[in-house]
């Protein structure tokens, strides 16, 4: 049968007469990056894992490797994120041992391009790809639904407005490295401050010909210092 279904509309009626609240989409934080400089791609994600309202993780890895030559960051769903890079990585190694090549970065945006239509965006992955290939440097936004966007940067997750800002005012074709790195940095930095769902630390992941830099935790802009005041008190106080 083709044409649009509407018999959720009647469902949830009844759950609304019957005092059940309606399903409601899940929230996720995140700020993930990504820009092209004057030698090749540099990647940035923050490094919170939230379950709703509770910090879950203060220090987990959002860069995902996908092959030697390209890499991945995830926002929304950790696990989707997870086993949706995994599973591409492992087809992408199967594809260079087949081939004798060096996999292309547009071959693995069109592998997950595909596999996230095909389920209609209930797997949360939103996703920056970035790579190095015979071609030259490539960036990639992924969406769930699978729809993609090829630009000289990109942002993604629920800081992606607050980095986008640093990127729109501050980035120019033939950035040097270190140009790079800082605006990188900043970018998601703009999030960590300005999102609840993103925090912690910034991770960088710097892709050029025949090599690839990942800096873990290449700042920390949340240390924790000596508290001020001692926190103790008498038992049976509460």
């Amino acid at each position: 049968r083709a044409g649009f279904k509407f018999d959720n509309v009647k469902r949830n009626e009844l759950l609304g007469e019957k005092g059940y609240g309606l399903p409601t989409a899940t929230k996720t934080g995140t700020t993930i990056v990504g820009l092209i400089y004057q030698d090749g791609v540099i990647l940035g994600a923050d490094t919170r894992a939230t379950a709703g309202p509770i910090v879950a993780d203060k220090n987990c890895e959002k860069i995902h490797y996908l092959a030697p030559n390209m890499y991945c960051c995830g926002a929304g769903t950790a696990a989707d994120t997870e086993f949706t890079t995994n599973m591409i990585s492992s087809q992408l190694a199967l594809h260079s041992l087949n081939t004798g090549r060096e996999a292309r970065v547009v071959t693995a945006m069109t592998m997950l391009k595909q596999y996230l239509f095909k389920y209609q965006g209930h797997i949360g992955a939103a996703l920056v790809l970035g790579g190095y290939d015979v071609s030259g440097p490539h960036l990639f936004s992924i969406y769930p639904h699978g729809s993609t966007d090829k630009l000289p940067y990109v942002t993604m997750g629920s800081g992606s407005l607050a980095a986008m800002s640093v990127f729109e005012s501050r980035w120019r074709p033939g950035l040097s490295r270190e140009e790079g790195i800082e605006m990188v940095k900043d970018a998601i930095e703009a999030g960590i401050f300005n999102d609840m769902g993103s925090g912690s630390n910034v991770d960088v992941c710097v892709i050029n010909k025949g090599r690839t830099e990942y800096l873990r935790n290449y700042s920390k802009p949340n240390e924790r210092v000596t508290k001020e005041q001692s926190y103790k008190f008498k038992a049976g106080t509460t």
